[in-house]
């Protein structure tokens, strides 16, 4: 069965779209089938990945609203061994359609299983919201990553979501874990960033990855080619970066 992982953070701006967009590129380009779950109703994984918003006319949405069948909605990614079920921005409703399903809170989760078979990771993208689509989306994990900036009010909410995660754990998904939290945006010539991950290790004593992710324009700017930083700039800093952390995770 395949290791699902949530990538998330109600705060936006934090690198999430880019930790998973080159998360799941990076396992790809490892050997591993990866299946890039976009639960945002921006859709900002799947342009990322060279499919514009306008030109995708069925996503997640769909088929949670059972008017597409899962595997007409997966589509091939630009690394070999990458499946996107990409995002719409019907999506964006969705939180409201699911106020009165039953068991709302499992819809992903039953979604997902029909494909877990057939990867070993998913992972998902979550909208910066700690809303149902979140919910969904971390009731769905076996783990998850939360991505962290190393900035000023990077730790604002934190608390907000880990206990969120807990409440998760308690309730409705016990073997819930958190894999960790990823420094993004790091500037190692500024002492706020030293400041903030010193402040983290509060957070998480135990589960901070050692890769940490530079701040880097390259990454600001592969996005807007439809690219991961893998094809954008291979031999970059924020490549190897990315590719550092998805061999401590697949290593974890």
């Amino acid at each position: 069965m395949s290791r699902i992982i949530s990538v998330v953070n109600q705060k936006g701006g934090v690198g999430k779209t880019t930790t998973s967009v080159n998360l799941a590129s990076a396992l790809s380009d490892m050997g591993h089938f990866v299946l890039l779950v976009d639960m945002d109703p921006q859709g900002n994984a799947t342009s990322g990945l060279g499919f514009p918003k306008e030109q995708v006319s069925h996503g997640v949405y769909e088929v949670l609203a059972n008017q597409k069948k899962l595997q007409d909605v997966i589509v091939n990614g630009p690394h070999e061994g990458l499946r996107i079920l990409p995002s719409t921005a019907n999506l964006a409703g969705a939180s409201i359609e699911l106020v009165d399903v039953e068991e709302r809170e499992h819809q992903l989760r039953n979604l997902l299983e029909q494909a877990a078979h057939g990867y070993d990771y998913i992972i998902i993208d979550c909208p910066p919201s700690l809303g149902l689509l979140t919910v969904n989306s971390l009731v769905a994990a076996d783990e998850i990553l939360i991505p962290v900036q190393a900035e000023y009010y990077a730790l604002e909410g934190l608390g907000q979501l880990l206990e969120t995660i807990g409440l998760l754990k308690e309730h409705i998904k016990p073997e819930m874990n958190i894999l960790g939290a990823v420094i993004t945006m790091f500037d190692k010539r500024t002492r706020l960033s030293e400041e903030v991950l010193n402040e983290l290790y509060k957070f998480f004593p135990n589960n901070i990855f050692r890769s940490v992710i530079p701040r880097n324009v390259r990454l600001a700017e592969a996005p807007s080619f439809g690219q991961s930083i893998f094809h954008y700039d291979p031999r970059g800093k924020g490549a190897k970066a990315y590719k550092r952390l998805a061999r401590e995770i697949a290593g974890g």
